[in-house]
């Protein structure tokens, strides 16, 4: 399928960018891959990228393990069971390549599924209930992967594929997400080299200033596309283009990158989403929108530690702060809000929005209620907290423990705030079903972020999800539930206005959420602390909200009490 000139223009222009007077041939390059990927287009404006049934549930391909069965079949037949097409349309499947480490972002083949996994067919198979997203871990493979053993022995052109640099060098500006070494010694047939390893040795970062790396790149993008991936996830994008002298973080090259991969999608399969993933402070996080040229979603990275801040505190002041002056994307761009994912509760977008005290009380909330700290090496040599290590969950616990059913209200609220907010909400599989700390999983693996990885044997889930007295059949009843309701509401369109509402108590927080045309409103009202209040209910166009989605309790003499840790949808 030939590009368009004037999608060709556009790709041209960052391929010139990127490589100078060599950009004519990477183009060509280019036009050669797109006869190898038969993509059905399917016809696709910016009204239809999302609706207010987008729901993602993001899950590990081997999440639930039964027997001989590969895994990939046992998620669809356990997804399919409890009904959950009705109220999840997307599932982003974290990794599902043979790997060597990292639970999968240590990819060894990114064109082969995981054998014990399944096949390509499985994944087909899975996306012919769900919309898929794939994650494209671009800036590293693994050490294991045919590329970089290619590279110690010299073979063209992998022998370019991967990053050398004197270990005298300089790279104190480089920004470090790990206290681990950033270069890795290693024997090559041409005598010890020094590669660049961002996140673990075993994790090689790769050269995308070689043409012929971003070839092969474009051409795993394309074949997840060909294979039915609706979203796209780049792992750790940021880091993608190294230049010695700078931080390494969100240079131009890598925009450019972004760039053209959009202008590739958006000239083959525009009903395509690019999802890039940047754990970083709010202002660097947007800059992938670009100029509504790259990223049709990124992270909503703050959320997550806000949201549990406010809850800890029982004082959401902060989180209201932060909502009332977020500016959103133009159409077509959109947020993706999350609380938890397969990684650890990000503490660097944090940055600027609570206090330092706030911030420590936060960091030592984690260890109380059985989770770990991670840390980063910052440019002084000195640590600094990088991520909480712990379930959303057992994070929303008390160190002493609350009752069952207090515990559920709690999480389910906070759910229920991520999922009222203006975006796409994604749901990681442990939320869904109110996993708790991992412990047994870190003394197994001696890593930190085993504590929120765990995997199910299918008949375990299911006695968990059937008991009476667990805390997860609470949870997951009651997520289901809270789906159900959401789905049908139009208020709650990624793309409806999000209108701050002020509250009197500091513990309470409210916005109302109003549908694309203008039809339909929610008021969403929120009690982060442990009493009951009674909360003042404005008019919304003129009319009082009448009852509560969630309990279909009426509002009266223009008041509504919330109970602790309580949430209401209001319409």
């Amino acid at each position: 399928m030939p590009v368009s000139e004037p999608f060709r223009g556009l790709i041209f222009k960052q391929l010139k960018f990127l490589y100078g007077d060599s950009a004519t041939s990477v183009l060509s390059r280019i036009d050669g891959l797109l006869d190898r990927h038969p993509i059905e287009q399917i016809t696709s404006d910016e009204a239809t990228l999302w609706n207010e049934k987008t729901v993602v549930l993001i899950t590990y391909g081997d999440q639930i393990r039964d027997a001989e069965t590969p895994t990939l079949q046992t998620l669809r037949t356990f997804l399919l069971k409890h009904a959950l097409q009705e109220v999840i349309n997307s599932v982003h499947l974290l990794p599902i390549f043979p790997y060597s480490s990292d639970d999968g972002f240590s990819v060894i083949d990114y064109r082969q599924i995981d054998e014990h996994l399944g096949d390509w067919a499985d994944v087909e198979l899975l996306g012919e209930s769900f919309d898929l997203a794939i994650d494209f871990v671009v800036n590293h493979c693994s050490q294991k992967h045919s590329w970089f053993q290619r590279y110690l022995g010299g073979e063209s052109p992998c022998e370019k594929f991967f990053i050398e640099v004197d270990p005298t060098v300089d790279l104190s500006a480089v920004t470090r997400p790990r206290t681990s070494p950033l270069l890795t010694p290693v024997e090559t047939s041409r005598g010890m080299r020094h590669v660049w390893t961002t996140f673990s040795a075993d994790q090689i970062d790769l050269n995308f200033s070689t043409p012929e790396l971003l070839i092969e790149m474009l051409d795993i993008l394309l074949l997840y596309v060909e294979k039915g991936a609706r979203i796209v996830r780049l792992d750790a994008i940021g880091f993608l283009w190294k230049q010695i002298g700078t931080s390494c973080m969100h240079l131009p090259q890598t925009h450019a990158v972004v760039k053209l991969m959009r202008h590739l999608l958006d000239a083959l399969a525009p009903q395509t989403i690019l999802l890039t993933e940047t754990n970083v402070p709010h202002k660097e996080n947007v800059s992938y929108f670009g100029q509504g040229d790259e990223a049709r979603a990124v992270y909503q990275f703050s959320l997550a530690p806000l949201l549990l801040d406010a809850y800890l505190q029982q004082d959401a002041r902060s989180l209201a702060d932060w909502l009332s002056q977020l500016e959103y994307p133009s159409r077509g761009m959109t947020f993706f809000n999350f609380t938890a994912s397969h990684d650890g509760i990000g503490v660097r977008p944090l940055e600027g929005l609570v206090s330092q005290q706030r911030f420590d009380a936060l960091v030592q909330s984690v260890p109380q209620r059985g989770g770990l700290v991670s840390w980063r090496e910052t440019p002084d040599g000195n640590k600094s907290p990088y991520e909480l290590n712990i379930t959303y969950f057992s994070a929303l616990d008390s160190p002493e423990g609350l009752a069952p059913e207090l515990h559920a209200r709690k999480f389910l609220s906070s759910q229920a705030f991520m999922l009222s907010l203006r975006g796409i909400p994604g749901i990681y599989f442990h939320s869904l079903i109110g996993t708790p700390n991992d412990t047994d999983g870190v003394k197994r693996t001696g890593a930190n972020r085993s504590i929120n990885r765990r995997k199910f044997d299918l008949e375990e889930l299911n006695d968990l999800l059937s008991s009476s007295d667990s805390k997860q059949r609470i949870v997951f009843e009651g997520y289901c539930r809270l789906l159900h309701i959401r789905c049908q509401q139009k208020a709650f369109h990624p793309d409806g206005d999000q209108e701050m509402v002020p509250t009197k108590n500091p513990a309470t927080i409210g916005f109302l959420r109003t549908s694309p045309c203008g039809e339909e409103s929610i008021l969403v009202i929120a009690n982060m602390g442990r009493e009951p209040v009674s909360v003042a209910i404005p008019q919304i166009a003129g009319k009082w909200p009448s009852s509560d989605l969630l309990t279909g309790n009426v509002v009266q003499n223009e008041q509504y009490i919330l109970d602790a840790f309580d949430i209401a949808w209001l319409k």
